[in-house]
């Protein structure tokens, strides 16, 4: 194995709350100085933006070499929204882009579901379910990728954030109408969120972030479960199911793994707290009675770092693949 103690690696994050950056030394990469900018990369007609994504980079990324007294990059890891389907032009522009301008030789472009499950458990087997606005889980044994779910507010994400709060609007709605499944403590939550609650469709239809905007109640409805709302409990323990679905169908089975895989839950959605917990839990227990939950080790911007440590160190364990783990030929060798 190839020794590159002292030599830099630097991971990177694009998504949509901007990009970050984050240096370490390839042998200590928890030990990292990290620069970010809230302007996320512009996605257009042709994909990810790889100008766009170079012209905030490498200035983060020479600035992050000269605080820590200079030298070279071994290995860049790069995670993005959108690099499974929209990378293209990433893939296609950043190897020579990086080699000329930062010296980079290796160079690891992922998706932002890679870097997550990266950040959660490292190399290790097993599924990692990334909860926010959106869901998706992605697993791994260590020679395939597998992801289940992730297909946006209208056609899944189930679950998440924006489903969550989709249901808690529709059973605000439905309380309105009197119609059955109707919850008066969401209504009176949703009003006192959004107006009356007639004007909703009017306010929600013309929004460019609807998901957002539909995740931003999912708090309210897991107020209204800890308050004993049915109701909302009920939206909660579906959403758990969902979860628990997404992360059985990409785990491996124990006998794929000695000791048994691991499985993480991240995410903004996690905060929300026991009235989501306590259902998971039970979920997971039921559904992956072979799997052991484990807290995440990291976030994304973690994982890309380690990714790029693994690469320098000739250490990468985890499946390469097209679209989820692309590692280019090494430039100039």
């Amino acid at each position: 194995m190839t020794d590159r103690r002292g030599s830099w690696v630097l991971g990177v994050d694009s998504g949509g709350s901007g990009l970050r950056a984050a240096l370490a030394d390839a042998a200590h990469p928890q030990r990292a100085e990290t620069a970010a900018s809230p302007e996320p990369v512009r996605t257009g007609s042709g994909g990810i933006d790889a100008q766009h994504l170079l012209d905030q980079l490498l200035p983060m990324a020479r600035t992050l070499l000269e605080r820590s007294d200079g030298g070279s990059l071994s290995a860049v890891a790069i995670g993005a929204a959108g690099m499974a389907t929209l990378g293209g032009r990433l893939r296609a522009e950043l190897p020579a882009a990086l080699a000329e301008s930062l010296g980079v030789r290796r160079l690891a472009l992922a998706a932002d579901a890679v870097t997550a499950y990266t950040g959660a458990l490292g190399q290790r087997p097993g599924a990692v379910v990334a909860a926010g606005t959106g869901m998706i889980a992605t697993g791994t044994d260590l020679h395939d990728w597998h992801r289940a779910d992730g297909y946006g507010h209208l056609l899944g994400d189930c679950g998440g954030g924006a489903w969550i709060g989709r249901a808690g609007l529709e059973a605000a709605l439905r309380a309105h109408d009197g119609r059955r499944g109707g919850s008066r403590a969401l209504l009176t939550r949703m009003e006192s969120v959004f107006g009356p609650a007639q004007e909703l469709p009017g306010l929600l239809y013309p929004r460019s972030d609807r998901p957002a905007v539909l995740a931003s109640f999912a708090p309210e409805v897991a107020g209204c479960a800890a308050d004993g709302d049915e109701v909302s409990a009920g939206i909660l323990a579906a959403a758990a199911r969902h979860i628990a679905e997404a992360a059985a169908a990409v785990c491996p089975p124990a006998s794929e793994v000695p000791g048994g895989p691991q499985v993480a839950l991240t995410g903004g959605l996690l905060r929300l707290g026991e009235p989501l917990l306590l259902p998971l839990r039970a979920e997971l227990a039921g559904q992956l009675p072979h799997a052991r939950e484990v807290s995440a080790a990291g976030d994304p911007l973690t994982g890309a770092v380690l990714l790029a440590a693994a690469l320098a160190t000739d250490s990468l364990l985890l499946p390469r693949h097209p679209t989820m783990l692309h590692v280019p030929t090494e430039q100039g060798s």
